[in-house]
């Protein structure tokens, strides 16, 4: 009897049809843009919702990152086994259909707990994305190209994110013009609930999309058997997963430790630099979500293509780490601009100094997942993607946005002081990111090396 021989995940050969791989990712990468713009238009909305609920800035932050990361963080963990076990594409797309209609109940909140518990719906439909789409993407493109295909994927951050700002801000001020707005049901809306009415709504038509996309066969541990049967292997148990992450430890808290600190940095930005422009130097609503989300999709979207695409040549130039070194270089020159850009004396300084923070702010992330992706099997990918999800939204999504609203209010004790809260946040952070990554470069090749040789 022949022994079974492994069919390898690096051929080429064996992977979807570029245009099909291509179309599957413009599809996700959709996915991701709205799930951001969903997630990230309260932060144009802060004003509004405050006068609205009479809350303080910390209140706010349980509601733009608390309440949606809440159960987000909870249930990326088993969706993600679900998704190393079933359709990925039906998984994405109900949860696409979720979180759009919750976005929409956004609008329809009449209290803070309402509005909060929407949130927290938010975020349990946006859980079933990334771990999915991240498993997906390693069976749709072969190895020397999945790194360019994560960074283009991670763009739904920079797109996403910028569109919030601009699209938030513009439909916020369309509304705000436009006088009052009476649904049914629902009776009178103020600007800031029809603008969560507005941004939600796409999401539907979107799923009709993904509900037609095939589902991409599972790459990498199959074996063929006596040359002809192909036996899929079972999911792996949790022990066996805690075990190969427990024989790679310093390996993995390499980028997952420091994509987590550094989405604190991150996610208090992304939350609190608008409202910075409008408290310091008194600029209109729209024009500051506009203006810096202007930059975030333009500076935001060349670090992410410029992080994806640095990784493949040093890969060739035989640094295995490569991913980890692009890391360490962003934390380290993100510091800069990240202090300087809050204490800018002057608006114009203020927004071009977003342009290098918002390119750092999305230059790491996409390296990040591309890193975890080399050193793990693929029958663990989601769930361990969704392990460095569950860090990563734990400190940024959960704590991130609080991070700056508690500095401003229990260390400063003054709205106008945010600027020095946001500037404060990078000298706390950057350097643990730096640490965080030196101690697991030996590690993390060594794990590389590992999981080579047994697709070899």
């Amino acid at each position: 009897m022949t022994a079974p021989q492994p069919t390898g995940e690096g051929a080429a050969a064996d992977y979807p049809a570029a245009g099909t791989a291509n179309y599957a990712l413009m599809l996700l990468l959709l996915a991701y843009i709205l799930s951001f713009i969903d997630r990230n238009v309260m932060a144009v909305l802060i004003g509004p919702i405050r006068a609205d609920f009479a809350i303080s800035d910390f209140q706010y932050s349980l509601l733009h990152g608390f309440a949606f990361s809440m159960f987000y963080i909870v249930m990326g963990l088993p969706i993600a086994r679900l998704a190393d076990r079933h359709s990925r594409k039906w998984i994405i797309t109900s949860g696409l259909v979720a979180w759009s209609v919750m976005t929409c109940l956004c609008g329809a909140a009449r209290s803070f707990g309402g509005l909060f518990l929407a949130r927290v719906g938010v975020g349990v439909g946006e859980a079933t994305l990334s771990p999915s789409a991240y498993s997906m993407l390693g069976d749709l493109f072969p190895r020397e190209k999945l790194a360019r295909a994560l960074a283009v994927y991670s763009l739904g951050i920079t797109l996403g994110g910028g569109l919030a700002y601009v699209v938030g801000g513009a439909v916020y001020a369309w509304f705000a013009q436009s006088g009052p707005v009476t649904l049914p049901l629902l009776g009178e809306m103020r600007p800031w609930q029809m603008t969560f009415i507005a941004v939600g709504a796409p999401g539907l038509l979107l799923a009709v999309l993904l509900g037609f996309l095939p589902e991409p066969a599972r790459r990498g541990g199959a074996v063929a058997v006596a040359g002809s049967a192909v036996v899929e292997p079972s999911t792996p148990e949790l022990g066996a997963i805690f075990r190969h992450l427990r024989a790679h430890a310093r390996g993995y808290l390499a980028p997952i430790g420091a994509a987590s600190v550094l989405s604190i940095l991150g996610y208090g930005t992304m939350a609190w630099y608008p409202e910075f422009l409008m408290r310091s130097f008194a600029m209109p609503r729209a024009e500051a979500g506009s203006q810096f989300g202007l930059m975030f999709l333009i500076a935001g979207s060349l670090g992410a293509l410029a992080g994806g695409w640095s990784v493949e040549p040093l890969r060739r130039r035989g640094y295995a780490d490569a991913p980890l070194r692009i890391v360490l270089l962003v934390a380290a020159l993100w510091m800069v601009p990240a202090i300087a850009g809050p204490l800018s004396t002057t608006p114009e300084q203020a927004i071009w100094w977003a342009a290098p923070i918002v390119f750092f702010l999305n230059a790491h992330f996409g390296v990040g997942v591309a890193a975890v992706q080399f050193m793990t099997p693929n029958r663990m990918r989601a769930q361990v993607s969704a392990l460095m999800l569950f860090f990563t939204n734990l400190f940024g999504l959960a704590f991130g946005p609080s991070a700056v609203a508690m500095l401003t209010d229990f260390l400063f004790g003054n709205d106008l002081d945010l600027r020095y809260a946001l500037a404060l946040l990078p000298v706390l952070v950057c350097p643990l990111a730096i640490a965080l990554v030196l101690q697991g470069l030996s590690g993390y090749r060594q794990a590389i090396s590992e999981e080579m040789q047994k697709q070899a």
